[in-house]
């Protein structure tokens, strides 16, 4: 066995190399989401059911009747191509560094989410909840609330990009309710903790890998997300992503049209002591073509602590995590990730807010 490192402590996988095993579709849940949108009572609990049994013996799902339209899924696609088709100055003008609330471009590299691994193969565009700068929290310094920086000469991509961050984040609502249902906690538990959320959309570019490839050096390394969930569209024709099932062996996540990918992250791993864990996966690009892939990571507001539910912990199961900030904790793992944000050795790591 080997060992992954996440910020909820280490992971073993199968020492497999980069090979994914191919599982039907039959075995990897798929989820019908249409309940949470416009289903009757039984119907939504039949969803969270649904979701408990997929978070606690897979660990991720598919989602389909999920509500987002196909035309901002698609100009969003068309968006990140446009985009990162630009010349390099272009994106570099808007490069994440030059945001104090970790928004812009990150260029290949420069991002690195397995510390035992040499840099991610991808490039990336990052946004956020859009807060102002006469915003009480921004003025408060409170992490993750600010501007987004948005590039020049590409008309249509800040629509595009708006566009999708709303309606993902309509569909990531729901899913926050099927999840308390999941937990058998009041259906709209988590409705006054999203208000103002720590929701970070990206787009991702990701080069094709040929000949043989370092396995310490792949499209995006092996890493648990950071918030509460994960919801991937990704593009249909080329299979990347690989996720770590519970025996500790990778299984390729096939494109299913008409649905998302959705995955549980390391907060809600820690509100629930490890009843949902978080999902460990990486991407390997062989397919000979350029890929593309939208990640939506939602978590609650900045401010909202997290701490480990009453309901999951007692005398022959304790509290697993301390409690934490939501802030803090996206914060201490940006730290952790990023080029831009690491000091030289002996000085403290800088701070987005």
């Amino acid at each position: 066995m080997s060992v992954i490192h996440t910020g909820n402590g280490p992971r073993q996988f199968v020492a497999s190399g980069l090979t994914g095993a191919d599982i039907p579709f039959t075995e990897i849940p798929v989820i019908d989401f249409g309940p949470m949108l416009n289903g009757d009572e039984e119907a939504r609990r039949a969803v969270g059911a649904a979701v408990r049994d997929a978070c606690t013996r897979v660990g991720f799902f598919y989602a389909r009747n999920h509500g987002v339209s196909d035309a901002a899924l698609g100009g969003t696609f068309e968006a990140a191509r446009r985009f990162f088709a630009l010349p390099m100055e272009t994106k570099q003008a808007i490069h994440i560094s030059k945001s104090n609330h970790h928004r812009g471009y990150v260029p290949l590299l420069e991002e690195n989410t397995d510390p035992t691994a040499r840099g991610d193969l991808h490039e990336a565009f990052d946004m956020a909840l859009e807060v102002s700068t006469d915003d009480a929290d921004y003025k408060a310094g409170v992490f993750g609330y600010g501007p987004n920086q948005w590039p020049e000469g590409l008309p249509g991509f800040h629509e595009a990009m708006d566009r999708y961050y709303g309606e993902v984040r309509a569909f990531g609502e729901r899913i926050f309710r099927a999840f308390a249902l999941a937990l058998e906690i009041d259906e709209n538990f988590f409705a006054p903790l999203i208000t103002k959320p720590t929701a970070q959309l990206r787009v991702l570019h990701y080069p094709s890998q040929h000949g043989p490839v370092d396995d310490r050096q792949i499209g995006i390394g092996a890493h648990s997300d950071y918030e509460c969930f994960t919801i991937l569209a990704q593009q249909q024709d080329v299979q990347a992503l690989q996720v770590l099932n519970s025996a500790g062996q990778w299984i390729n996540a096939t494109p299913i049209p008409g649905t998302f990918v959705v995955n549980v992250g390391d907060m809600m791993a820690r509100w629930t002591n490890n009843y949902f864990a978080s999902t460990v996966h990486r991407a390997i690009n062989r397919s000979g073509r350029e890929r593309y892939s939208i990640p939506f990571f939602f978590g609650p507001n900045s401010q909202t602590l997290i701490e480990v539910f009453e309901t999951c912990q007692g005398p022959e199961r304790p509290a697993q995590y301390p409690a934490i900030t939501a802030g803090d904790y996206i914060n201490s793992r940006f730290n952790d990730t990023f080029a831009y944000l690491k000091k030289p050795s002996g000085e403290e790591a800088a701070s987005t807010h």
